[in-house]
């Protein structure tokens, strides 16, 4: 680990930088689609007690009353949180066969789920037929062409409703209610779908409707045979799939309720909010003198209240959100890069048309900060970053024409990333080989960098529930680059000022290895490898002046094109469930920079100089800002 120096303090002060992020989320899915059944329905069915064109939803009324006739609507589910999350609009994470929507005049929406439904009617809403009982219309394939919309985001739940009607009973059973479940994704699949979030079933031998009787145990056995054959189905579908491991999550929460918000001390899977088929709490029940779903995961006999819908959607959006973040990993190793060849950039700069004596070596020591603002993207979180560096090198001169030398540089990076906050550190340590060029008014410098990667502590923040988790881990890593460029002084020999335009050319390649962030809960990740390669060509324009024959300004701009700017993904797993790995998209690197270096620098005796610059590389959505101050030793 780079250790805090004495030159902190002051380029802490140098680096007063506040740089807006941008406010909108990122959201890389074109729309959010659903099948399922009550867990999911977000309002088929018209609810007669509460307010005129409200809807039903599986889960308790907003309150203080919750009872149906109070003019209470009831509180969104999981689907509706998560599609709000992802910034759909209350219309299109509405229900697609309403027929109280209907009767308002209002669009349908794109969540397909209806209460009641079975695997099989679950598959049917898909490729047939759409039938509530209140309102029946064409099934999501039929009525969009037989195509599924490949950028839309797809997400699908079911079985509770095979078991709660006796459809399983036994392993065949379980398996064939499974299949109908993984047939619904493969459909969806092969009509153009990529992108799938799918349910594992909770276990129904935890829910109030049947914990404690003679049936929990085996119908937990065949809930957790249903999610094994799901599984393995998955892992056939050429689609990236990413599984909702809730039986675990409702595993955690059981086992930690106070982290949730939930009542401690209650039996939590053997009572519910509303005693509707189950044992009403009698603590924060219905008809407790203290009512309060939130305290409860029940609100019935199976489904969830508005505390459990909730920690569903995080669960969900901290897997989406993920690769927002993580590929952000490798620009941290690239803007530490930048900063690394801009500082050696800045003192050639300086150095300009005033190299040391044929035969001697020039040292050079400097110290800086760096800060970092990248806003959010469509697949890329919002992230603000600062370090500090050291810089040591030196140069030797062979000639009249050539200078060749060597820099080392151990900089420090912390970001932090997402709505959350979430916390990267990086150490990397950098070495360098340089070779200069100036003779009859042209120029030119080409430099090797090769360096290490530290990921010292990773640190991945979401909500979950009432509170915020985290998951940790660290990896590292390492980078190469090549750069050159080419100029001409048009300033005539002797003159007090030089202004010379260039041409410059840039390759980087950073690899930063997988991981697995600790443990095996249910929010824990493995991350594959991720490599980010960077191509740049440029043209810029650098000037200097000198005030006297001790001091001197100057400054550089270069306009550069990426050529490199695909949007990066990263493959991930669930580490409860490492064979259902999938691949989402994260940034998108900028395809134009702007940079713009500045300095001045004095000389102390012929052989002492002090020098302090200013950098600064930006376009639309990314700021990269520095500054140092270095010292250099002719011997």
């Amino acid at each position: 680990m780079i250790k805090q120096t004495l030159f902190v303090p002051i380029t802490g002060c140098l680096l007063a930088m506040a740089c807006a992020s941008a406010n909108a989320a990122p959201n890389p899915y074109s729309n959010f689609i659903v099948f399922g059944d009550s867990l999911s329905d977000a309002g088929q069915f018209t609810d007669p007690g509460g307010p005129p064109g409200s809807t039903l939803r599986a889960t308790n009324r907003t309150g203080p009353i919750y009872l149906d006739g109070s003019g209470e609507a009831y509180s969104a589910n999981a689907t509706q949180l998560l599609g709000g999350r992802l910034g759909f609009s209350d219309d299109e994470t509405a229900a697609s066969t309403s027929a109280a929507r209907a009767r308002e005049g209002l669009a349908d929406g794109n969540n397909w789920a209806v209460g009641g439904y079975r695997t099989d009617q679950i598959l049917d809403s898909i490729t047939n037929i759409s039938d509530t009982g209140e309102r029946s219309r064409a099934g999501y394939l039929p009525a969009n062409g037989l195509r599924a919309d490949p950028n839309a985001l797809y997400y699908l739940s079911g079985g509770g409703n095979d078991f709660l009607q006796g459809r399983v009973l036994n392993i065949a059973q379980a398996n064939a209610a499974a299949d109908r479940l993984a047939d619904s994704v493969q459909v969806l699949q092969t009509a153009g779908a990529r992108y799938a979030m799918v349910w594992l079933l909770p276990d129904l031998g935890l829910t109030p409707a049947l914990n404690g009787t003679p049936f929990q145990e085996a119908v937990s056995l065949l809930s957790n045979q249903f999610n094994q054959q799901l599984i393995t189905r998955l892992q056939g579908i050429d689609a990236e799939i990413i599984p909702l491991n809730v039986p675990l999550l409702l595993q955690e929460t059981f086992a930690d309720p106070g982290r949730f918000g939930l009542a401690t001390g209650e039996n939590l899977t053997a009572t519910c909010f509303s005693g509707n088929s189950c044992t009403e709490n009698p603590t924060y029940g219905i008809n407790s003198a203290t009512p309060d779903p939130s305290k409860l995961i029940y609100n019935d006999a199976v489904h969830p209240t508005e505390t459990g819908q909730k920690l569903i959607a995080d669960y969900a959006y901290s897997l989406l959100a993920a690769p927002w973040e993580l590929t952000l990993l490798p620009e941290m190793a690239h803007s530490t890069l930048r900063a690394h060849q801009d500082e050696l950039r800045s003192q050639w700069q300086s150095d300009w048309e005033d190299w040391q004596a044929v035969g001697q070596w020039r040292a050079i020591v400097a110290g800086g900060g760096q800060h970092l603002d990248i806003d959010s993207q469509g697949s890329g979180a919002s992230a603000d970053g600062s370090g500090y560096n050291l810089n040591i090198g030196g140069s030797y001169r062979l000639n009249e024409a050539w200078r060749i030398g060597v820099a080392a540089g151990l900089y420090r990076q912390d970001m932090d990333a997402g709505r959350n906050d979430s916390n990267y550190k990086l150490n990397s340590y950098l070495a360098t080989a340089f070779a200069q060029f100036q003779q009859n008014r042209w120029w030119a410098d080409a430099a090797l960098t090769g360096g290490k990667l530290d990921y010292e502590n990773l640190e991945r923040k979401f909500d979950l529930g009432v509170s915020q988790a985290q998951e940790k881990g660290d990896t590292d890593g390492h980078l190469w680059a090549f750069s050159t460029r080419v100029g001409y002084d048009i300033a005539q020999p002797g003159s007090q000022w030089h202004l010379s335009p260039f041409v410059s050319a840039d390759y980087a390649k950073v690899e930063v290895d997988g991981y697995s962030e600790q443990g095996s809960r249910s929010t824990a990740l493995t991350f594959d490898d991720q490599t980010r390669d960077s191509k740049r060509l440029g043209i810029g324009l650098q000037g200097k002046y000198n005030f006297t024959r001790q001091t001197q300004v100057y400054g550089e701009y270069a306009h550069e094109r990426e050529y490199e700017d695909d949007t990066q993904k990263v493959n991930i797993a669930l580490n409860s469930l490492p064979a259902n790995d999938f691949t989402l998209e994260g940034y998108t690197p900028q395809s134009h920079l702007n940079r713009l270096n500045l300095g001045i620098s004095h000389k102390l005796t012929s052989d002492l100089a002090l020098r302090g610059g200013y950098t600064l590389r930006k376009d639309d959505d990314f700021t990269q800002q520095g500054v140092s101050l270095g010292v250099s030793l002719d011997f």
